[in-house]
Order: structure tokens, then sequence, then C-alpha cells
């Protein structure tokens, strides 16, 4: 690719980060956004021993407007740490997608390349549709055999303040790993679209969220054995009848979490040798899921300098 290939690739994207290794320390040696993306990069986060870049993606406005197209690439060299969150401009802890004008739909993309001994750490907060919201994503992953990935997706059923429940139009989320170039590795789609027959909201059975863990690479085995251990242990309790449960704040108020689980997970091992795994939750409530993943991510905290979703 010649250089003018490169700028008309560059004015395509709507961010583009460069982390690469500078006197020992992961560093940001690139960084590019403009509307509706902007990014926020801290000097320092969490103790100074501690080699991560934190970077803050937000959009402009709260939310992703109908027919936004935003498209990211990330480039994390060798031996590089950095962690991608988001930041609301509400006090919500959601990334909303707002309501779709006609047949538009918000998309979201999302290409990185993760070198050899590094690792990449993505733990958004969740996608919240407004009512009759349009959404694609796709994120792709390229990795190499001792690259290391931590990737949280999860999507919320919608604005309960507001008596909207699972009652946005679409929402697709695509995530693909790929091994030293194009060798497929994780291969996953979620689709949710409302039904001529049976409504959205009744499909899903009264859970309000649903969300998806990867954890990748040799850096992440101890905490892929103690999340293994925890969901086992949870949902073997669960059919004892005395389901784990990782809020305190559910309450009596609602016949529905006396009936079923406020959170169920499963969870499988994916790659070579069982390299990666998934964990798939379903959630009555937004906040039992932060405590879940607070609980289960609290090992990457000496990695990363900071607990994630603390």
């Amino acid at each position: 690719m010649n250089k003018e290939e490169e700028e008309e690739e560059e004015v395509m994207e709507t961010g583009k980060i460069v982390i690469e290794k500078v006197r020992g320390k992961s560093t940001v040696t690139k960084s590019f956004s403009k509307y509706p993306l902007k990014f926020i990069i801290p000097r320092k986060v969490g103790p100074s021993r501690v080699d991560a870049v934190w970077i803050y993606a937000l959009a402009y406005g709260g939310g992703i407007i109908s027919g936004d197209a935003i498209s990211c690439k990330l480039e994390i060299g060798d031996g590089c740490t950095a962690v991608l969150t988001t930041q609301s401009s509400t006090k919500l802890r959601v990334l909303q997608v707002y309501k779709s004008l006609g047949s538009k739909c918000s998309e979201q993309y999302l290409e990185a390349e993760i070198g050899s001994d590094s690792m990449l750490v993505l733990i958004p907060d969740p996608v919240t549709c407004f009512s009759t919201a349009r959404y694609f994503q796709k994120q792709v992953f390229r990795v190499r055999s001792d690259s290391n990935l931590v990737l949280v997706d999860w999507i919320t059923s919608g604005r309960h303040e507001s008596g909207e429940k699972w009652d946005f139009t679409l929402y697709k989320s695509t995530n693909n790993i790929f091994l030293e170039g194009e060798q497929p590795l994780f291969l996953d789609t979620v689709l949710l679209e409302q039904g001529s027959i049976v409504p959205l909201a009744e499909r899903m059975q009264d859970y309000q969220v649903i969300a998806m863990v990867v954890l990748l690479g040799p850096m992440l085995r101890h905490i892929q054995g103690q999340v293994q251990e925890d969901v086992k242990r949870m949902m073997a309790e669960q059919l004892q009848g005395s389901p784990v449960r990782w809020d305190c704040q559910i309450t009596s108020n609602t016949r529905d979490f006396a009936k079923k689980p406020s959170l169920i997970a499963s969870c499988s091992a994916f790659g070579h040798k069982g390299g990666g795994i998934i964990v798939r939750i379903a959630s009555l409530t937004t906040e039992s899921v932060y405590q879940f993943l607070k609980h289960q991510l609290a090992g990457l905290e000496a990695l990363l300098g900071v607990l994630p979703y603390s």
C-alpha cells in the first residue's frame, strides 16, 4: 500500500490508535479521531509500575445517532498492554443508540491487531438501544499464538424508565478472531430482531441483559481457570435450588425473581488446546452483570493497574 492509499484509508476511519514500546513502556505513538468519535487517553491510570495504556472512547451527544458509522482501528505492538473502554456523558453507564430514522442503521466497526506477547482488554459499558433503533457492530481481532485478549460484549433490554424493554428493531453484533492473519479462531454473531409472530420481549423471558466474555491467551490462564470453576459452581448451586446472586439489590417486589435465577451463565473452551474460553450470561438486572464482571475480572487488576468495572 503506497502513501496515498494509506492516507485515503485513514480518511475513511473515524479513529485510529497505534501503541508501541517506547523506552520499555507501552506508549501511544499515533492517535486520530473525528466526529462522532473522541478518544481520551490519560497519562497514567493506576500505579506507575503497571505498564498499561487506558483509552476511553466516547460519542458526542452521549450516544450513537441514527445513520452514524463509526470505524476504529487499533494496532497493539509487541509486548504492549492496552485497555479500551467507554465513557458516557451521562451517569447511566451505558452506550445509548438512539431511535432509527426510517430504515437507517447505526453502525460501529472495530479492527484490532494484537502483537506478540501483547494484551488488549475491551471492557465497554453495555449497549442500550432506544425504541425502533437499528444497530450493527462488527469487531475483528487479529492475534498471534501468544497474544492475549479480553473481550466483553453486552446489551441491555432498553430504557426501563421509559417503559422500553427489548423494543428496538434490530441489534446485530459480530465478533471474529483470526490467528496469524486469516485463520479463523472464533466466529460469533448475536442477532436480536423483532419477529412478526413472537415479540422479542416475550422471547427473552423477562431477562433484561445478555452478555458475552471472551478470555484468550497465555497471560490469562489463571483467570480462565477461576472463571470456569466459578461458573460451574454457580450453575450447580442453581440446579440444587440455591442460586448464587451477584447483586444485593434484588427485592421481593417482582415475582419473577422468585421463579428464576437472577443471573445464569455458561462457559466453554475454544481454540487450540482450549486456549480461550467464552462465557455467556443472561441476567434480570444490569447491576448483577456489573458485579459478575467485576468479580470475575478482578485478577486483571495486577496487569492493568485498576480493577475493571470498579
